[in-house]
């Protein structure tokens, strides 16, 4: 019988059972025959029953019979009583029976005897025991030795904490995991893909046997994998053994998966333990709701849980409610923290107060601390006080970490440079990131390279798109008028008149000149010349020449000459240089007529 440890290993050894479990008729038959047993002289009667009556609480009642098995030789006997003394605060006492039935061969003696130096601060002799313990295939004394060998920084940590977990030691597999986590953390990729399943494999290990913090790891590993219910499964069974981090885990899943009601429960569980991001969550939740009293209130229980996000919230508060020399408070509270986005948020409430010298530093802090957006607002302030080439280094920076309009940018700085090819590339990142003047910018880049087109006439559709028009159509859907215009001229040219009306109307409505015009002149041609000149006259009042000189002609062919003569004139004064010429030519002949 090779028991050892204090009362809660002896239980964890699986020696013994939980009370709990165990049929107490039966027990108590058990006891009575060991009892019997036992005053007859049977040395293993009297073992078993101490170790009983030890289990159970009685410790005078197995003290006896743990002595007097233990004087007859039985080692497990020597390791229980070493126990009762522990628990009695004879810790010298019960060391030495320990050694006694340690040295006579037993694992969990070995173990306890080792736990015991450890606690005198003598690692060498705890290094023996346990390994003594560990070597004879003890699942405890395996986990004691490599939890020594680690605080000590040795090499064979691992092998141990692998047999303890191997040999189904909860705690050694999480540790095993996280250290194998660590490992591929910071290691090449191809390692980190490698030991990806063995990582989940420990975790999942511990998290079966009840381990909190394994089954919140597991269930992080399973969300970013995107199996949102068996990651939910193991944060709800996580969050209910009480750990705060699952809970608001849990939340977010709940969240994301419309239960903004369930979310708010687990986030209260977890904020009400401490939990600053939970305490966050409940505070954009009634910030959403328009409950700001209630919201800063848990932004603040944020910031006491040291969570540093709650003060950058506060901060948006406030500047949404224009109350900016709170907001600046929180901000500064937060920057002054290392919070890069409210560095950041700071700096750009003090360039809105003009306080551009302030800003900068906040700027730059922010973007040194890996802000994007700051990186994108230090060239922004640099590009305005016309120091080009530092504003050029900080878009490139925040273009190189994803910022569409920082990548717009330098595209644009590349194409004044007349480096196309570079320029492409910035282009297209920011189109693909959703720019539409990125999109129209890069259209017209490959644009310019097309080979010269066949005409078509109009209504003979040809359907062939090229690149640059699909880049063209994507900045005209997202209501780029230049584009608008652009992909009515290609439809045009490819004898799609519906289609190029279409995109001129879109631009001409929001304002697009050249859109009102093109629309005027394919309406003409179809024949409908009242409603072109309405849409030419949409554009000459904004400026565009030619249209004005359109509408001179119509109203001189109509002998609406006065009409005639203020377009003209019009006309003349808008330009270019050519429509100025013929406008003023027409101009003059319609003066001559009218004074005829």
């Amino acid at each position: 019988m090779d028991v050892m440890g204090d009362k809660a290993t002896l239980l964890e050894t699986g020696r013994f059972v939980q009370p709990s479990d165990r049929d107490e008729t039966g027990e108590a038959v058990e006891e009575a025959r060991q009892r019997l047993a036992a005053e007859a002289g049977d040395v293993e009667a009297m073992s078993v029953l101490g170790a009983m009556l030890l289990r159970r609480g009685d410790l005078d009642g197995a003290e006896p019979q743990l002595r007097a098995a233990t004087a007859a030789g039985d080692r497990a006997a020597a390791n229980n009583l070493g126990v009762l003394l522990h628990q009695r605060g004879y810790a010298d006492d019960a060391a030495g029976w320990w050694r006694i039935a340690a040295v006579a061969g037993s694992a969990p003696a070995a173990h306890a005897l080792g736990r015991h130096h450890r606690e005198r601060g003598d690692e060498p002799a705890a290094e023996y025991w346990l390994r003594q313990s560990a070597e004879q295939g003890h699942v405890l004394g395996a986990y004691a030795l490599a939890d020594l060998l680690e605080h000590r920084g040795d090499a064979a940590t691992g092998q141990w904490m692998r047999v303890a977990a191997e040999r189904g030691h909860r705690e050694a597999a999480y540790r095993l995991a996280r250290a194998l986590d660590r490992k591929a953390a910071e290691g090449a990729e191809g390692d980190a893909g490698d030991s990806a399943g063995e990582v989940e494999q420990w975790y999942r290990q511990a998290a079966a046997r009840g381990h909190q913090r394994a089954a919140l790891h597991l269930g992080a590993i399973l969300e970013k994998r995107g199996e949102l219910k068996e990651a939910g499964r193991w944060y709800l069974t996580s969050a209910k053994d009480g750990e705060a981090r699952a809970a608001c885990a849990l939340g977010f899943l709940l969240r994301d998966a419309g239960d903004t009601e369930s979310a708010a429960v687990w986030w209260l569980r977890a904020a009400q333990d401490g939990d600053g991001n939970a305490a966050n969550a409940l505070g954009a939740l009634h910030a959403e709701r328009g409950e700001t009293q209630t919201a800063e209130r848990w932004y603040r229980a944020a910031m006491d849980a040291g969570d540093v996000n709650g003060a950058y919230n506060l901060g948006l508060l406030c500047a949404e409610q224009a109350r900016t020399a709170q907001a600046e408070q929180w901000y500064r509270r937060a920057a002054y923290a290392g919070h890069r986005e409210a560095a950041n948020a700071l700096a750009i409430l003090l360039l809105q107060g003009g306080d551009t010298s302030g800003a900068e530093p906040w700027f730059s802090k922010a973007a040194e601390a890996g802000s994007v957006d700051a990186a994108f607002n230090l060239g922004i302030l640099y590009a305005g006080r016309g120091e080009d080439d530092a504003a050029l280094g900080w878009y490139e920076r925040a273009a190189g970490a994803g910022h569409t309009e920082a990548a717009l940018q330098v595209g644009t700085a590349r194409l004044r440079d007349g480096d196309e090819r570079d320029a492409e590339r910035y282009l297209r990142c920011a189109a693909g990131g959703g720019s539409p003047e990125a999109a129209y910018r890069l259209a017209a880049v490959l644009d310019a390279r097309r080979p010269p087109t066949p005409a078509h006439e109009l209504g003979e559709i040809a359907h062939e798109k090229t690149e640059c028009e699909e880049w063209y159509e994507r900045a005209a859907s997202q209501g780029h008028r230049r584009a608008q215009v652009r992909v009515g001229m290609l439809a045009s040219a490819r004898g799609d008149v519906v289609e190029a009306a279409r995109w001129y109307r879109a631009a001409a409505e929001a304002g697009s000149r050249n859109g009102a015009f093109n629309l005027g002149l394919l309406l003409a041609r179809e024949g409908s010349e009242p409603e072109a000149a309405v849409w030419w006259a949409r554009a000459a009042e904004a400026g565009h020449g030619r249209a004005a000189l359109r509408l001179a002609l119509v109203y001189a062919r109509r002998g609406e000459l006065a009409e005639g003569q203020r377009w003209a004139d019009l006309a003349v004064s808008l330009g270019p240089a050519e429509v100025a010429e013929r406008a003023a030519r027409l101009r003059d002949a319609l003066r001559e007529e009218l004074s005829a």
